[in-house]
């Protein structure tokens, strides 16, 4: 069991209404399984509205702050005065009671990705604990630590912001004995005055280090300054990764293959060779900042690089699909989806592996596939991001893209600013190009799309599916 009445009630305080046992913890009924404990958040719905759902379908029982109407006199209830706090109160408990070794995970990209490559590489060599979805704000972080079991080796929290302030009180509550900075980059810029503005923040997450813990920082950003005097203040230990001379972990290269990625790396001097599964330098970052954690922790670094081998992307976030159009002539286009979040970083990785992707020629109505780029807004950029958008037209390389089509008001300045050759169509929205979606590809074309999660082109991503059935996939992400 994962939490007993008892043992809840010392954490939060509270006062149950009998005795029991969970197994998980849940927030939604949807998503509930017999014996969990339900917590009856406050968020865009009321959790209280649900609460007799949930013990309908056989949770063990619900965490509230009031007693909702028309339940029944028997019913199983945690009552505390704030339930967030409650959550937040489980969280802590559960960190103070296991053994598991934390990673804190934070970055203007790829937070995600990495958390997923720690999963597997650490569960190669323990039990890890880890969030399905990407549960890094205000609620997903307690929820993640409130339902890691006592016997997990390791834990990995991601922790993410929309504003300053965020960061702190989250790794404060996860006390990760490791974090790791993936990078800095223009993302929430209309929540701070600076790029500057966002490392503070990012770098905030050192304030939760475990005494005697480990940052593991990026070491050729123009703000890794910043980020290794907040570790040095804080007494921590500092590893290094990335490209720059110096750096602990240093990326020598990384060849691109159509679905994976060959990297050369040095680890402390001593040549590494290791892959992911995914197209592009970014995932090779990604794994080199995951070797890195993986020496701090101790683990055995020939299993950490063998393992990494093994990631696959989530849902969202770069994963290439071949979806045939014709199962007799076996033609066929591949897909990148890359609909769950854009801002400038993450945008000119996506538009890196679409560059070095191979389109097949001959197989459809067009002589040549193409690389085709369906882009959607990149939000919460602030009073620059006419600019910021503008500025993808001068992303290099751009030019193998044969057609970039834009979506959203804010993608209308790339529009504009992209050579006639290359534009395809603009529209407000992502529903405007559904209709056209047979017409925008061929067999043999490779087509990126890519967007924040708010301009909802992964309607795109759909529709593109439906055009046929799903082949056997590669993986990427962003």
């Amino acid at each position: 069991m994962l939490w007993t009445s008892d043992e809840a009630v010392a954490a939060t305080g509270g006062h149950s209404t009998g005795v029991w046992a969970a197994g998980g913890v849940s927030i939604d009924t949807r998503t509930l399984q017999p014996g969990d404990l339900f917590v009856a958040l406050k968020d865009v719905r009321d959790g209280h509205d649900f609460v007799a759902t949930a013990l309908e379908k056989g949770a063990a029982a619900a965490l509230v702050s009031r007693v909702p109407d028309g339940l029944s006199s028997g019913a199983s209830l945690l009552v505390v005065p704030d339930v967030l706090k409650a959550l937040e109160d489980l969280g802590r408990a559960a960190r103070a009671r296991g053994r598991a070794r934390v990673v804190g995970v934070t970055g203007s990209v790829g937070k995600t990705s990495t958390k997923e490559m720690l999963r597997v590489v650490l569960g190669g060599q323990g039990q890890v604990h880890a969030a399905e979805a990407s549960y890094n704000n205000h609620w997903g972080v307690p929820l993640t630590l409130a339902r890691m079991p006592r016997e997990a080796d390791f834990a990995v929290i991601e922790i993410g912001m929309n504003h300053p302030g965020e960061i702190a009180p989250l790794s404060r509550m996860a006390r990760p004995d490791v974090v790791v900075i993936t990078t800095v980059a223009p993302a929430h810029l209309e929540a701070f005055d600076s790029i500057e503005g966002i490392a503070h923040e990012k770098a905030s997450i050192i304030e939760g280090l475990e005494p005697g813990g480990v940052a593991v920082l990026p070491a050729d950003l123009p703000t890794s300054p910043i980020l290794g005097a907040r570790a040095r203040g804080a007494g921590a230990g500092i590893v290094t990764f990335g490209a720059a001379e110096g750096a602990d972990y240093r990326l020598n290269s990384a060849q691109i293959g159509d679905d994976n990625t060959v990297v050369r790396a040095l680890r402390r001097g001593q040549p590494v060779l290791y892959k992911v599964m995914s197209p592009g330098r970014h995932f090779a970052m990604n794994g080199l900042a995951v070797l890195a954690v993986a020496d701090a922790l101790g683990l055995d670094p020939v299993i950490a690089a063998t393992d990494l081998g093994r990631w696959q992307p989530p849902a969202g976030r770069g994963v290439r699909e071949r979806i045939v159009l014709d199962l007799v002539e076996e033609t066929a286009f591949e897909l990148i989806d890359d609909a769950f979040n854009a801002n400038p970083a993450s945008m000119a990785a996506s538009l890196e592996v679409l560059i070095n992707a191979r389109p097949r020629d001959g197989i459809g109505s067009k002589a040549k596939g193409r690389r085709i780029a369906i882009l959607g807004d990149m939000l919460e950029l602030g009073p620059e991001e006419a600019a910021l958008h503008a500025a993808i037209a001068q992303t290099p390389g751009l030019q193998a893209v044969d057609i970039i089509h834009c979506v959203g008001p804010r993608m209308r300045a790339l529009h504009a600013a992209l050579p006639r050759g290359q534009r395809g169509d603009w529209v407000e929205s992502a529903a405007a190009l559904l209709p056209r979606a047979r017409q925008l590809i061929d067999a043999g074309d490779i087509i990126l799309v890519k967007g924040s999660k708010g301009i909802k082109v992964s309607l795109m991503v759909d529709a593109l599916r439906k055009l046929g059935q799903p082949a056997a996939a590669a993986q990427g992400d962003v």
